[in-house]
């Protein structure tokens, strides 16, 4: 068959590279934008909930040129990374008067799903201020919250596509390599959690992940036409003992190694993180691994 290269599980083929040669200079005037976009559509490119896999084309196109088996059209715009070009969240100013108190005095606390509406700008901004981490754009599929008590903002929480390989989240699991590649879209990670540091209330957070879990699956469905099966997270065992995650019945599910994800070596590079999982249906097994 020729194989030239295996770009994120699609395999190159010398006929490829003839047929995308052709696409190139169908649509060389038009641009790299264009021609990644054709592709995709010519060979069924698609996420799971049918969008192109368009940034992944033109990863696989810059590969094949940095070869030198393709000559792409100069880019129209300079480098179109938009992730790039993005800038830090602006700053955004909120009350900070303390919230104190048992958990029952904010209740009913509202849990809003912002992403792409007018207050996803906030949740950037507070994540940006006051999270250890600060504010990076997720790649791929993912969900923003803001946690109000009244007209107050709590809390900020965020899930994106999980990792692909977690050795002890697919033992746990039990799923086959082929049944993750099938299904590893059911899974959510939650990659930024923040109580906002003025407010100080015993089991809040564990009492947001409870709601969390609610309404996570219909969220997702409602944006990306499917629904979520199991959320997990990693915790830096350096800063944080878990604990929220535990009182929410998460379940330890082992440790990292600290050696990164590019880290070829045995050496510890990153601190320890301990991860924890949350089925959100009692067959999750069974549909993670056969469905």
């Amino acid at each position: 068959m020729n194989v030239i290269l295996t770009y994120r599980k699609r395999t190159i083929t010398v006929d490829d590279i003839t047929f995308i040669n052709k696409v190139i200079g169908d649509y060389y005037a038009q641009g790299r934008t264009a021609i990644s976009r054709e592709l995709c559509r010519c060979w069924n490119w698609r996420q799971v909930n049918g969008q192109l896999k368009d940034v992944v084309c033109r990863g696989l196109l810059l590969q094949l040129e940095r070869q030198q088996l393709i000559s792409l059209p100069p880019r129209i715009k300079g480098n179109n990374n938009s992730l790039r070009r993005k800038k830090q969240p602006e700053v955004i100013e909120v009350c900070r008067q303390p919230i104190t108190g048992p958990v029952k005095r904010l209740t009913p606390i509202a849990l809003r799903q912002v992403r792409r509406s007018p207050e996803e700008r906030l949740f950037n901004s507070l994540i940006e201020q006051f999270h250890y981490l600060g504010y990076s754009q997720p790649v791929g599929e993912h969900l923003k919250y803001l946690a109000y008590s009244g007209t107050r903002v709590v809390a900020c929480l965020a899930f994106s596509s999980a990792p692909y390989g977690i050795k002890c989240r697919d033992t746990f699991i039990g799923w086959s390599q082929k049944a993750r590649e099938r299904n590893r879209h059911l899974l959510a990670y939650n990659t930024r959690y923040l109580i906002l540091p003025w407010v100080q209330v015993d089991h809040l957070a564990s009492h947001l992940l409870g709601l969390t879990a609610k309404k996570i699956s219909v969220d997702w469905q409602e944006l990306y036409h499917h629904p979520i099966l199991w959320l997990e997270t990693f915790v830096d065992t350096e800063r944080f003992a878990g604990t929220c995650y535990r009182a929410a019945n998460w379940t330890w599910l082992g440790l990292t190694s600290g050696r990164g994800k590019y880290n070829p070596g045995h050496e510890k590079l990153t601190s320890i993180k301990a991860m924890y999982g949350y089925p959100l249906v009692r067959d999750f097994r069974k549909r993670l691994c056969h469905g």
